[in-house]
């Protein structure tokens, strides 16, 4: 054998790695993928437990329909959601024997940047978000997914992070993309949905500041401490923070002889006695799932793929909530009606799933063959 050529790798060796390497972005990729599609189910399992009948008596009050009424409703259930989805992602933790590694995380600071990024991403952009679908529907979807061009504007402008041609491009579609459906929804002057749209895109930045900031963490943290830690911080600081004020504000502004109690348990007790809770555990659930499927679908296969095919989820939101309360829930109970997005809305949602990809990575690399 040849002086320096003992630890060449042969050509079947070579050959092994490619094709392990090549198996590991594409689970990646199919995680991502299902990421997006568990995210469309966590919504219209959210939605349904905030629908009528399931808060006896709350619909009735006085500040049912104004915005602070909604941002209550959504912030009591984004709360009771995300502590379904904290106590889901604790037990799974505990099955795994990652409970300990839980626990030790906190007191490190890429656990300290996750639940910093977690206020930004939990309370404040999940009840946005929340607010966005049920004031808006399905639209607030793609409104939502705006995250990831606001993510890379947030990159660029604080990061110094590239932001190339492709990435404008891409951008700019996302963005044509969420007007177009916006601009199609709003017949007449509909203000609670151009409302609701607005409120959405706060969700869009808060998920942007995230995506571009908790990566570092995200980065060097198992996917299942990772969510665990972040569903914790926002189901508990949405239920003893964020919620208690609406409350107060909410107290200020009604009749509280139409309330049995204090308006906070209420809220909190009707969503348990009047059956909502059982739809919150559902959503907690697939919120848990489709977060910790992100997370690791980024390590896979990158972060600006995973989190371009994460949000495809401006698609599976609407088709999700749709098979769930417009097509299975009426079956059972006539009562139930969702409003379908238009084919041009269907059409515009597509478009902006691959204005997002355009900004992560280049369309053309999927088709180019790769060197071994």
């Amino acid at each position: 054998m040849a002086i320096g050529t003992k630890n060449v790798p042969s050509a079947a060796a070579k050959e092994l790695y490619r094709k392990n390497k090549s198996a590991f972005f594409r689970k990646g990729v199919i995680t991502a993928l299902i990421s997006g599609i568990l995210y469309g189910f966590y919504s219209a399992f959210l939605v349904a437990g905030e629908g009528v009948g399931n808060w006896p008596g709350f619909w009735e009050l006085g500040i049912a329909g104004s915005i602070l009424g909604y941002c209550l409703i959504c912030a009591v259930g984004a709360g009771l959601n995300d502590i379904c989805s904290a106590v889901w992602q604790i037990v799974i933790a505990i099955v795994k024997g990652k409970f300990g590694d839980f626990i030790a995380t906190l007191k490190t600071k890429p656990g300290a940047i996750m639940i910093g990024v977690a206020l930004a991403g939990g309370p404040i952009a999940a009840t946005a978000y929340n607010v966005g679908l049920m004031m808006a529907g399905g639209i607030a979807a793609a409104i939502s997914a705006l995250c990831a061009a606001v993510g890379a504007i947030i990159g660029r402008v604080f990061l110094k992070q590239q932001l190339n041609f492709r990435m404008v491009c891409g951008i700019i579609i996302c963005f044509a993309a969420a007007v177009t459906i916006g601009w199609t929804s709003f017949d007449g002057l509909d203000m609670t949905a151009f409302i609701g749209c607005c409120i959405a895109f706060i969700a869009a930045l808060g998920w942007g500041i995230e995506g571009s900031i908790g990566g570092y963490a995200t980065s060097m943290i198992d996917s299942d401490i990772s969510i665990t830690i972040r569903q914790c911080t926002s189901g508990i600081t949405n239920l003893i923070i964020v919620v208690p004020i609406l409350c107060i504000m909410a107290t200020s502004m009604l009749d509280t002889s139409d309330i049995s109690g204090n308006i906070y348990v209420y809220l909190v007790g009707g969503a348990v006695g009047g059956g909502a809770i059982v739809w919150f555990i559902f959503s907690g659930l697939c919120c848990g799932q489709s977060f910790r499927m992100w997370y690791k679908g980024n390590s896979m296969c990158g972060a600006a793929l995973g989190m371009a095919l994460n949000a495809g989820y401006s698609f599976w939101v609407p088709f999700c909530s749709w098979l769930l309360m417009g097509v299975i829930l009426p079956l059972v109970d006539p009562s139930w009606s969702y409003a379908a997005l238009t084919p041009v809305q269907w059409i515009a949602a597509v478009v902006e799933v691959f204005g997002i990809l355009l900004i992560a990575r280049n369309p053309l690399d999927f088709f180019r063959k790769k060197e071994a």
